[in-house]
């Protein structure tokens, strides 16, 4: 059944946002992170779209959804490791896991090992073996393709980032590992912290993680929805939950199909846009679950049945509902139809 509401999905900004991506890396090679299902944009489309662009290294975050790429024959390399049961599908060989901890060290290699990837904790204290553990050993034997670490505040102008960087450079051939890998999205666009391979993120889907990234990412989600109902609201009177508009004047009202649980939130009301021929019209009262009230006072020729835009150039839909620009994209519900072009 067709949806009433969608995603318009740019897949050339999609590949224009890695090709810049790329061309900042350096001579470093740019991978892809399509974890959450691609961020909420569809893991397999997103993967495909990038493979065709010349991608050639793919980050997951668990094995369920390295199995849903497995078709593709993609190099993908799971971010959290192998637990004992996820060994029969590591076996399987169709993705790399990212060893994260000494017991996933020690599982590793009782079964023969094979080739791996290493996450190092430079100071993020999430996932990753030790320096001293590396000091120790720990990963003598192991056929690794890429040491990584990730930066726990590349979106930032600190020192941790540079702490971090050199941290990380100075375990250069410390192990046996082919690659080293650091940066994130934000990481890009800070100066020597490519290594060898980059691992972005939310940049390829329209993010901005850093200012110097806003002229240079094409915004790829649209989100529209369909018109349930267009209504009057008299002066005085109030729209949705809690009463929280009140109509100042005649006020005319859409209503879309659209809301909370499509991962549209309660923070865009009577602060987040909709638009129609360039015209913007504002979200008045509270986003409810399923529900959002329009005023489509200055756009009269919409009606039952019309598709509008809501406003969702992430980093002022961050600015305007609260939310984080990675939980806007991740949180894009099941219920929209993804349309690619």
């Amino acid at each position: 059944m067709p949806a009433p509401l969608r995603l318009r999905l740019d897949g050339d900004a999609l590949v224009q946002n890695w090709r810049t991506l790329d061309r900042m890396s350096g001579t470093a090679a740019c991978g892809a992170a399509v974890k959450a299902n691609g961020y909420g944009l569809g893991a397999i489309e997103v993967a495909n779209r990038l493979a065709d662009a010349g991608c050639r290294d793919f980050f997951v975050s668990n094995w369920q959804e390295a199995a849903e790429l497995a078709p593709l024959g993609l190099t993908v390399s799971v971010l959290h490791g192998v637990r004992e049961e996820d060994m029969p599908a590591a076996a399987a060989g169709f993705a790399r896991p990212v060893l994260n901890t000494p017991t996933q060290v020690a599982r590793w290699k009782g079964t023969g090992g094979g080739a791996c990837d290493v996450m190092v904790d430079t100071g993020i204290n999430r996932l990753g073996v030790s320096v001293d553990d590396i000091a120790a050993g720990l990963l003598d034997g192991l056929q690794i393709e890429t040491l990584m670490s990730h930066l726990a505040c590349a979106d930032e102008d600190v020192p941790m980032n540079a702490e971090q960087r050199d941290r990380f450079a100075a375990l250069a051939g410390a192990t046996a590992a082919k690659r080293m890998s650091l940066a994130n999205s934000a990481g890009i666009a800070l100066n020597g912290y490519a290594f060898d391979l980059t691992r972005p993120g939310l940049a390829l889907y329209g993010g901005v993680p850093r200012a110097g990234l806003a002229d240079a990412i094409k915004f790829v989600v649209t989100i529209e929805a369909q018109i349930l109902q267009c209504r009057r609201v008299r002066a005085g009177q109030t729209v949705g939950y809690n009463a929280i508009w009140t109509a100042p004047a005649d006020t005319e009202v859409a209503i879309l199909n659209l809301g909370y649980a499509d991962g549209y939130f309660r923070g865009f009301s009577n602060c987040g846009t909709a638009s129609a021929g360039g015209i913007a019209m504002p979200v008045i009262g509270r986003v409810s679950m399923d529900l959002v009230a329009i005023d489509v006072t200055s756009v009269p020729a919409v009606h039952e049945g019309t598709w509008l835009a809501l406003d969702f150039a992430l980093p002022d839909a961050a600015a305007v509902s609260g939310m984080s620009q990675y939980e806007l994209l991740t949180s894009l519900g099941g219920r929209y139809s993804r349309v690619w072009r």
